[in-house]
């Protein structure tokens, strides 16, 4: 435990990495042509099976995952634009970098981002983590910026630490996690005021009515503030932007 603290903070010291922006998002949510050729596969095996219900099925969330892909090219064009900035020329003249990204090194979302990163030349950090069914790093980390942990509050607690913003895209139990997450710590003031980006608002209040919890009384009205929406890469950046982290 005494390592999964200690190693990661050494390395973002001896990369001079000031603040980080997190970008947390969906393992599943893929590239529009690796979406495109899953539902290919599923219809084939559907024609081969028509009357399979689980085949049917599994059409219709391929069929969503293609949709839901146009997300990937969303984080990798954030990416992009927070790395240009916080890296820009006179940073890396300083030996400093600032608003770098940070993942939790898997795929989908993850891996858009990070090379979102490297599309700009710019470094990038993973977290991943153990898991029982096996989870690789994607190829955009920074090598020296790739960590693997065992303990999830720790890579958690290395998350937080330097963010000055996080931005969310959609994703299922994991993205819900770090985003309730981050939204307490927030609530509680353990964690200094940072923009906390939804992105992709139709998804976003789909799936959690914040309103509902405010109606209810089971969180303040000031705590609807915590939260910001995003439909487009270059509105959220120019949040991050505007917040003057």
């Amino acid at each position: 435990m005494l390592l999964e603290i200690s190693k990661p903070q050494l390395s973002l010291d001896v990369a001079g990495i000031s603040s980080t922006i997190i970008v947390f998002g969906g393992a599943r949510v893929i590239e529009r042509c690796a979406a495109e050729r899953q539902l290919e596969k599923i219809k084939s095996d559907l024609d081969q099976n028509p009357d399979s219900d689980a085949l049917r099925r599994e059409v219709k969330r391929c069929e969503n995952r293609v949709k839901l892909s146009v997300f990937y090219d969303s984080a990798r064009e954030f990416a992009y634009l927070a790395s240009c900035h916080g890296q820009s020329t006179d940073h890396v003249l300083n030996g400093s970098a600032s608003h770098v990204i940070v993942t939790g090194g898997g795929p989908g979302i993850m891996e858009a981002a990070n090379r979102g990163a490297f599309d700009a030349g710019c470094k990038s950090v993973g977290f991943n983590v153990s898991l029982p069914h096996e989870q690789h790093p994607n190829p955009f980390i920074t090598p020296e910026l790739c960590f693997q942990f065992n303990y999830f509050a720790l890579r958690k607690f290395h998350f937080v630490m330097r963010s000055i913003g996080a931005v969310l895209f959609p994703g299922g139990f994991g993205t819900l996690d770090e985003l309730f997450e981050i939204l307490t710590l927030r609530q509680v003031g353990t964690k200094k005021a940072m923009p906390i980006i939804l992105f992709g608002k139709q998804y976003w209040s789909r799936i959690i009515d914040f309103n509902y919890l405010a109606d209810s009384g089971l969180i303040a009205d000031d705590d609807l503030a915590l939260i910001q929406f995003a439909d487009t890469a270059l509105e959220a950046w120019e949040m991050i932007r505007e917040s003057g982290t």
